[in-house]
């Protein structure tokens, strides 16, 4: 359904049975079970789908190895289910990841490790070779009845010297075990979505919508045409992550304080000699000060995170320079003899833990675990039911919970489960990729290379793609291996209503460092016509963009194509 289509149909009919506020994964995986179900359910975001903490994870889709010594098995088992799910319903994006964890001695940790489990210390320690062998021995167990990976396996000093030459000397001993990583989290959540509303007409979203109060109870505001309609939902879903506290506020809900956050920021390193030192692995090691680090090879970039600093206000978050200092310190412990320019820093992003509110001075000890809250109706307004915590793994289990609970509160019961659907691009996956994208190729007069790197994109939807786009020429965008007819479905089809929706969540463009004024340019013609911008709009657009960069992202670009180094001015 196109954006005037819901916003007419919301004039007609305010009434709505479950309003969902918050289009991050957490909000768009309730929205799809709901929608399944055949429930009357709209959902409603403030700024892009999956624009907050959802674009801004560590790209792990992982069990939580380090939750064990919290006591926290319940759900280190439901994170590795998820994973598994994932990577079976999600193949086009989600894949096994080869993970490492240099080991310095051997006992260090088992006492720290023993008393903080029973809660006597909050301070981190490093964790020795018997600890990390307890921890994997039972990631190995929680997995035996659905063997998806390799078990864990152990090298002493010399085989992990001589298969990482370059990781810090002072290694003892190395472990390696399989996660997953996921390549293109925005565009997942999206086809959730999409997915959803393809379920159900009753399914209806919108982004850049925001969800305030009035006399009459709730209002939303189409931040787009300004435009504000009244609106009278059954029940409410509170799904904003860190911004929960503030939603509650906005709309009148008299609840307790709920969130806690904590900011996590990561960057995008383009050096070959750091991909190369990986070996497709993830290092996963601890900083001097104890705190938990990752970097992995991610788009022909590396990735290197994370940090965690409690935050308030999650709408000013960003990666700060003495976070940046930060990362790269403890890459130097890993890997001491590679060195990171600054313009080799290509993108940084931060997003904002949903933590649950709590006063632990150690945020590592603070749960990760996901639970609902119910805030009864108040005046005007209905039964608000809130989604505290939760991590990116555990999505779909925490939507189901959330939906689960709102069908009980309504008197209606579940008819459709998500444990085995697949999502987007991932249906009917292809156990032998070559031989699909060649026939694809063949069908629509593609290079092999173009077939591949669409079925990488878009899963099986490349096939949707390819026909649409093979219909009339379709030129390549300057400096890019995006069609202009590929960026022109993007907008018609995906709910795009700015550059930031096209290039740092619909592609990974900006992401892997790839940006140029001149495809920055291009791409802005596209969505000019297609949005029936004048020039000064489109001339306030590109600025807002290229602040929003610099800004956010530290992404300052270069005058030209390919002046990687020089990164000392906007365009101008």
């Amino acid at each position: 359904m196109k954006r005037t289509e819901t916003l007419a149909a919301l004039r007609e009919r305010p009434d709505i049975a479950v309003l969902i506020i918050g289009g991050g994964i957490n909000g768009i995986s309730v929205f799809r079970e709901l929608a399944l179900q055949g429930v009357d359910v709209l959902l409603a975001e403030k700024g892009d789908y999956c624009s907050g903490a959802s674009a801004a994870l560590s790209r792990m889709v992982h069990g939580g190895l380090r939750y064990l010594e919290n006591g926290e098995f319940k759900l280190v088992k439901e994170s590795l289910r998820e994973r598994d799910r994932l990577l079976r319903n999600a193949p086009h994006y989600v894949a096994p990841l080869p993970t490492t964890v240099p080991i310095f001695d051997i006992f260090s940790g088992i006492a720290n490790g023993a008393v903080r489990f029973l809660g006597l210390t909050r301070r981190p320690s490093r964790r020795g070779a018997l600890v990390i062998k307890a921890g994997l021995t039972l990631y190995d167990v929680f997995t035996a009845s659905r063997r998806l990976m390799p078990t864990h396996r152990f090298r002493g000093r010399k085989e992990t010297l001589k298969t990482w030459p370059a990781i810090n000397p002072a290694t003892r001993s190395s472990a390696t075990y399989y996660d997953a990583w996921v390549s293109r989290p925005e565009r997942l959540g999206l086809e959730m979505l999409n997915d959803a509303m393809a379920a159900s007409r009753a399914a209806r979203a919108l982004n850049y919508a925001r969800i305030g109060s009035d006399e009459d109870g709730l209002a939303l505001t189409d931040t787009v045409s300004g435009e504000t309609l009244s609106l009278r939902p059954r029940l409410v879903i509170n799904a904003t992550g860190g911004w929960i506290d503030l939603t509650n506020k906005a709309i009148g809900a008299p609840a307790p304080r709920m969130m806690g956050g904590t900011k996590g920021s990561h960057l995008i390193v383009d050096n070959q000699e750091l991909h190369d030192a990986l070996g497709a692995n993830m290092v996963y090691y601890e900083n001097e000060d104890g705190r938990i680090c990752i970097l992995f090879p991610y788009l022909g970039k590396v990735l290197i995170g994370s940090t965690e600093i409690r935050v308030d206000d999650p709408d000013t978050v960003r990666c700060e320079d003495d976070e940046l200092q930060y990362i790269l310190q403890s890459l130097a412990f890993v890997f001491p003899s590679i060195k990171i320019a600054r313009h080799e820093i290509v993108f940084r992003f931060s997003g904002v833990r949903p933590l649950p509110a709590s006063k632990d001075s150690f945020t590592g000890r603070i749960p990760r675990d996901h639970f609902c809250e119910f805030v009864e109706p108040v005046g005007n307004l209905p039964a608000t039911l809130c989604m505290i915590g939760g991590k990116w793994t555990t999505f779909r289990s925490f939507g189901a919970l959330a939906a689960d609970m709102a069908l009980e509160r309504s008197g209606l019961v579940r008819t459709v489960g998500t444990e085995d659907l697949a999502i987007g691009g991932g249906r009917d996956f292809p156990s032998d990729p070559a031989d699909w994208c060649a026939r694809l190729a063949a069908e629509h007069g593609l290079t092999m290379l173009r077939a591949q790197t669409l079925l990488e994109r878009y899963g099986t939807s490349a096939g949707g793609i390819a026909a649409a786009i093979s219909v009339v020429p379709d030129p390549m965008l300057p400096g890019a291996d995006y069609s202009t007819g590929e960026i022109r479905l993007i907008i018609e089809r995906e709910h795009v209503e700015s550059l930031a929706d096209i290039f740092l969540r619909r592609t990974i463009i900006a992401i892997a460092g790839d940006l140029t004024c001149q495809l920055v340019d291009a791409v802005l013609s596209i969505l000019a016509i297609c949005k029936g911008w004048s020039t000064a709009q489109a001339d306030t657009e590109r600025t807002a963009f290229l602040s929003l960069l610099e800004h956010q992202h530290g992404v300052l670009l270069p005058n030209l194509p390919g002046e990687n180094n020089k990164r000392s001015a906007i365009c101008a």
